[in-house]
């Protein structure tokens, strides 16, 4: 490559959301890498979300794990492998096969996946493996299952610009996957006879295209399918010859639905009986109706129960298979499908085949294998609580943080430390899983991975590596092959390359399926993979779309299920608690081991917080910005109080990214109950209960740093800014001697001198340390949460002759406004700027905030917080 020559553009897939955008990925001369959407793939067409469009930020080596490790020592592959092998075999040999497990991860490829669960479920002859899918998507595989025979979304991203109604049930595409957000909005805007309603208990960022918002009562939406259920068939919109010809099970299914009339649900869902009433109106009156729902429906105690109350409408109204209709699932991780077709939940065995007696026989045959599962493993909750026990003693986690991410995370922390071997596979070297792994595998990460990924489509895509390998990491499936032949299965394993694992897959798909499954890519045979285009299955002579246009299913009987759905009660908190709801945040993502290196994510939300109605607030004593510790039976965290009625009374949510490598007591899931779904084994991580109450210190704090401190402060939390690090903290009890604890919290040599001012009248202090005109140091004490111009003092790290006093002033000059908090993280625009914007140039719309300051223009999912100051500066001006 010549000097300042950029090398070969490279496609290649996103490895967040289940949306799987292509990406088209440049590497520059000087070792950065251009990334922008590729307008060919037919998931996005070119659009890309904040978190997309920051990938290449995310690629540093900082915090990479570069080689094996033993017990916190580095080592050699052969020496890692060789134990793994070795520890796994004797405790095999010793307890049984089910006493080791494999927890694997949707950010795990498909190739990874694959060899992955034929080791553990083909080879040692355990069920024993399950994945963080388990946590997001098994209600849906579950009533999949339940109603069409076999675990299929049945149509395609198109449908919902096609659709005349779009209701989104527990999805917060806004933020969660704006990609398809925008899609539904531009479709909305090019045909405004669309309507979007919005089912959620918190008015998201989603609801900005609603038509109507239903803020549902936790585990409501049951009663309110229910109802609908009883509605179409009074109201006799229903597809009779569709129902007669191709379903079965209506009767007890309506039985049941018309014991819920409007009333009954209204009660039971906290919503009024009009609004009820105008849902169930448009969808009897739109024959175009798709029904997107995700983690909102399947985190629940009843997830099942509600995905087939979903399912049972468009059944009854043949709305299914056909353009612009549907139930869609929508999955939270990049390759949660492809994890899912290839055996990655405990109770499936590979290519969407159960645990049947010809299912065994045939996978056996297939793999020539005598040793395969004969029963379904242990799913994700039963699997660390069995390792609790000390039954599972041999545990490899894989691409995943459960100390964080699994529901009373506190347990699983504990029974990891306790766990006689712990073997972890990531790329970092700093989660907090990793810190209990007596070996610890580097592995791989996007830009260096070679495979494929299934979206929420069906649409598998390539993901393809434009970065070499760093250090000796190495991609999973080549760990994971390694150690079963160690183990003694060395000619099931000896693949040349994932092209040699993905062939095998699609040969198991077909292998005696003649149409009997709906996972079937036969007809990729002989493809070239390295240039294989994105391609939706099932792949016999050609890819289908949409499934179910003909009425067949993969029953028995070849007939759609009707399921009688009871609704359970309505979840009320018990005296003096709040229902928590745990979720994620527009800009980061699961824990934060990519999205937490780069300050532009960061920007918007910097610190785990909970969002409290004013009233539960006003009546806890908890003031805004102020901070808050939730509390239960199973643990605790410390966050910042965001006072908003954009959340019901009653209820607070908290996002589940922060561990204990970015904040003090952060860890939301160590709330959740580990309670699941009967039938699909998915935790209820959105209806734990928790006490709120006022987390009282005495000083807070806010700093920017250029390097990492190590603090000694009761609450902290920290996050990266551009050229450094920010922070906010709080102390029970001043420091003595500020002096003392900067030196000895950020490691400051003692030549350095700290520049400082008291305010009397406040009390407020300030503290800078500088070198050569450039700021290593800025804290900022009051006694009430801190009002310093964050992103300003943030922008100062990188600034050139920055001077003492312009630091402890806290807020730039008039010669400098402040741009206020990021609400555009594509294109970094604050809170100030849009209502300059507003207020001093007469934007009134979006579109005119957008070309005035770019904000809102890429991916979009910053356009309903302008929103929201353009109506709140026009409220201004009007009370003016």
């Amino acid at each position: 490559m010549q000097q300042g020559e950029a090398s070969k553009t490279v496609r290649t897939t996103c490895p967040y959301c289940g949306v799987g955008c292509g990406v088209l990925a440049t590497p520059q001369p000087d070792g950065s890498v251009a990334i922008a959407g590729d307008p060919e793939h037919p998931a996005n067409f070119g659009r890309l979300c904040s978190k997309g469009s920051a990938l290449g930020e995310t690629l540093a080596l900082s915090n990479r794990l570069l080689q094996p490790e033993m017990d916190g020592v580095g080592t050699s592959w052969d020496a890692a492998l060789d134990r793994v092998a070795s520890t796994f075999s004797r405790t095999i040999a010793e307890h049984g096969p089910d006493a080791v497990a494999i927890y694997g991860s949707g950010q795990l490829l498909t190739e990874d996946y694959y060899v992955a669960n034929k080791l553990m479920k083909g080879f040692i002859g355990s069920g024993n493996m399950d994945t963080n899918s388990r946590l997001c998507m098994a209600s849906s595989v579950a009533g999949h299952k339940r109603a069409f025979g076999s675990d299929t979304v049945p149509g395609n991203y198109e449908d919902l610009e096609l659709a005349d109604l779009v209701v989104l049930v527990g999805s917060n595409l806004g933020w969660c996957h704006p990609v398809l957000y925008q899609r539904i909005a531009k479709a909305k805007a090019e045909r405004p006879g669309m309507r979007v309603v919005l089912i959620d208990p918190r008015r998201t960022a989603s609801a900005d295209i609603a038509d109507l918002h239903l803020p549902v009562q936790s585990d409501g939406d049951s009663a309110l399918f229910v109802g609908l259920l009883a509605h179409l068939a009074t109201c006799r919109a229903i597809d009779p010859a569709f129902v007669a010809d191709h379903t079965s099970g209506i009767v007890a299914a309506l039985k049941i639905a018309r014991d819920w009339p409007l009333d009954r649900v209204a009660s039971a869902t906290g919503l009024s009986a009009s609004d009820v009433a105008q849902f169930y109106d448009w969808f009897a009156a739109n024959e175009r109706v798709v029904t997107v729902y995700s983690q909102g429906v399947n985190q629940s105690g009843v997830g099942t129960d509600k995905v087939n109350a979903i399912i049972n409408a468009h059944l009854l109204t043949g709305r299914i298979g056909k353009p612009g209709m549907g139930p869609f699932s929508v999955t939270g991780q990049p390759n949660a499908m492809g994890g899912r077709e290839v055996g990655g939940l405990a109770n499936t065995l590979a290519a969407h085949m159960d645990f049947t007696p010809e299912a065994i026989d045939r996978v056996g045959r297939f793999w020539n294998s005598s040793t395969v599962a004969t029963r379904p493993g242990l799913k994700a909750v039963d699997l660390f609580a069995a390792v609790a026990r000390g039954e599972v003693r041999a545990i490899w986690i894989m691409a995943t943080n459960p100390v964080d991410s699994m529901p009373e995370a506190d347990a699983v922390r504990a029974a990891l430390a306790a766990c006689p071997f712990v073997v972890v596979s990531d790329m970092t070297d700093r989660t907090d899983t990793g810190l209990h792994a007596h070996v610890r595998l580097p592995a791989a990460g996007w830009g260096e991975k070679d495979g494929t990924v299934t979206n929420s489509e069906r649409r598998i895509s390539r993901q393809r590596p434009f970065l070499p390998l760093p250090g000796a990491a190495r991609p999973d499936w080549w760990i994971i092959s390694q150690v079963a032949q160690r183990m003694g299965f060395g000619a099931a394993f000896d693949y040349a390359g994932p092209a040699d694992i993905f062939a095998e897959h699609a040969a198991l798909t077909a292998f005696e399926n003649d149409g009997q499954r709906d996972l079937d890519l036969s007809g990729l045979a002989g493809a070239d993979y390295d240039s294989l285009a994105p391609v939706q299955w099932p792949v016999r002579d050609q890819a289908r779309t949409r499934l179910f246009g003909d009425g067949r299913f993969f029953t028995p009987d070849q007939r759609a299920r009707f399921v009688a759905v009871t609704p359970p009660e309505p979840v009320q908190p018990a005296p003096g608690l709040l229902i928590l709801n745990t979720g994620r945040v527009r800009d980061h993502w699961h824990t934060m081991t990519r999205t937490g290196k780069t300050a532009r994510l960061s920007a918007h939300y910097a610190e785990p917080f909970a969002e409290l109605h004013p009233a539960d607030a006003e009546r806890l004593g908890i003031a805004p910005a102020s901070l808050v510790r939730l509390s239960n039976g199973h643990g605790s965290a410390v966050v910042r109080a965001l006072v908003t009625d954009r959340q019901q009374r009653g209820h607070v949510f908290a996002p589940m990214h922060w561990t204990d490598q970015f904040a003090s007591n952060g860890r939301v899931d160590a709330l959740v109950t580990a309670r699941t779904d009967a039938i699909s084994g998915q935790p209820a991580l959105k209806m734990a209960q928790v006490a709120a109450a006022p987390f009282a210190v005495e000083r807070y704090g806010f700093f920017v740093a250029q390097q990492r401190p190590a603090l000694s402060a009761d609450y902290w939390a920290l996050a990266e800014g551009p050229g450094g690090i920010r922070g906010e903290l709080g102390f029970v009890e001043e420091p003595g001697d500020w002096d003392a604890w900067l030196r000895a919290a950020f490691a400051l040599p003692a030549a350095a001198r700290i520049h400082s001012v008291i305010d009397s009248g406040s009390g407020r202090r300030s503290f800078a340390v500088l070198a050569d005109g450039q700021l290593q140091l800025a804290l900022y004490v009051a006694a009430t949460p801190v009002a310093v111009a964050r992103q300003w003092a943030v922008d100062l790290l990188k600034a050139d002759n920055v001077s003492a006093s312009k630091v402890l002033a806290g807020r730039p000059g008039a010669d400098r406004p402040d741009a206020g908090a990021i609400v555009c993280s594509c294109f970094s625009v604050g809170r100030n700027t849009i209502a300059a914007a507003v207020t001093d140039q007469g934007c009134a719309t979006v579109e005119a905030v957008g070309a005035c300051t770019r904000a809102g223009t890429n991916c979009g999912s910053c356009r309903a917080e302008i929103r929201g100051i353009i109506d709140a500066h026009r409220l201004v001006a009007a009370a003016e």
